[in-house]
């Protein structure tokens, strides 16, 4: 049923197995400090089957971090944790690609060591609330990155790919998407700033632009990819100009010679058919709460190099096998997707054991 899964894929630097990626999924089981655990090292081996895994979104900087209990690549303590899971994930076969995700005005104080104040590109709240220790609350007004800052947040991402690849990650992926940092420069309401920065549609891809730029001339454009996810509103983003907005975006990206672009879709949504012909290297296609088959249709109509899954993988480490056999699959538990102790995150169990034998 999903013949078209098992073809070798080579994705930039990385010759991949087949075409059946794990997404970032946020977990919050880092230590507070943003290192690596043991059980994130677990995790991550479990899944080495999947061939390529994007993990869940790791600050660049002290700045960049949001939730509680998210990994960071920024410090030596955390090089040394992603090191330790990159080696496990390397034992099994697989491919380890650290998503930067700076979450931006999407923060707040208490949810991070230094406890200032979140900033983004203009002095915008987002409406919602934040999961804190406190319990939940609103979001605070961030405050307005300076020119200066601007450039020093994209150093920050650059420093943090050299870091990524010291770790022994085979590649990293930037988060474009979901609300964060760099979608908040692509958005209207977010982002209205009235310097290079804001405006006009060339003057808000800059940030998303300089970016990747840094990042592929520190560790290679064949290493690097960019998350995307045209129209979301997650996290109170506005787009007035979605498909015009994107569509110069990958054109300005293009010339990069990028490894892959991911983009988070809708199903049949005609932008990505478009996006499919602008981009010249790989396209990754995440379409969350659509039936596989719809999924696997992308790959079989050559309409996506590969898809990627997150529930599915994060509730049968070994999906690969079950697909291929056509095994029952595990149910995930929303209860436990973020934070806790290994239940929900570990102990999901594999073909042939038992549930709740998996180790703690």
């Amino acid at each position: 049923m999903y013949d078209a899964l098992w073809n070798p894929v080579r994705i930039g630097a990385l010759e991949l197995p087949h075409r059946l990626g794990m997404a970032p999924m946020t977990r919050d089981r880092s230590a507070y400090d943003g290192t690596p655990t043991d059980l994130n090292v677990e995790y991550y081996g479990q899944r080495a089957s999947m061939g390529l895994l994007i993990t869940e979104g790791t600050q660049p900087s002290a700045d960049g971090q949001g939730y509680l209990l998210t990994p960071g690549i920024h410090a030596e303590d955390h090089i040394a944790g992603w090191r330790r899971v990159a080696d496990a994930v390397h034992a099994g076969g697989g491919k380890l690609v650290i998503q930067l995700m700076h979450t931006g005005r999407i923060s707040h104080p208490g949810n991070t060591p230094h406890g200032r104040q979140p900033v983004a590109p203009s002095a915008v709240a987002a409406s919602g609330t934040m999961f804190t220790l406190e319990g939940m609350l609103d979001f605070p007004a961030p405050r307005e990155l300076s020119l200066d800052e601007v450039k020093g947040t994209v150093d920050d991402y650059r420093q943090a790919a050299a870091a990524a690849i010291q770790a022994g990650a085979d590649g990293v992926e930037i988060h474009g998407a979901n609300g964060y940092l760099v979608h908040q420069f692509l958005s209207s309401n977010a982002n209205q700033r009235t310097d290079a920065y804001g405006g006009s549609i060339e003057n808000r891809i800059r940030f998303a632009v300089e970016v990747a730029t840094a990042v592929a001339g520190e560790i290679g454009p064949d290493r690097t990819g960019i998350r995307l996810s045209p129209g979301n509103p997650f996290n109170d983003i506005a787009e007035a100009d979605t498909r015009e907005l994107y569509l110069a975006l990958a054109q300005a990206l293009a010339p990069l010679g990028l490894a892959y672009l991911h983009v988070v879709a809708m199903a049949g949504d005609p932008l990505l058919k478009e996006l499919r012909a602008a981009w010249p290297t790989a396209l990754l296609v995440n379409v969350p709460g659509a039936p596989l088959e719809e999924r696997v249709a992308l790959v079989a109509d050559d309409a996506a190099d590969l898809i990627t899954v997150g529930q599915l993988a994060l509730a049968n480490p070994d999906l690969v096998e079950r697909l291929r056999t056509g095994a029952t699959l595990n149910e995930p538990d929303p209860a436990t997707y973020y934070g806790g102790d290994h239940r929900g995150y570990t102990d999901y169990p594999a073909l042939g054991e038992r549930p709740g034998t998996a180790r703690p």
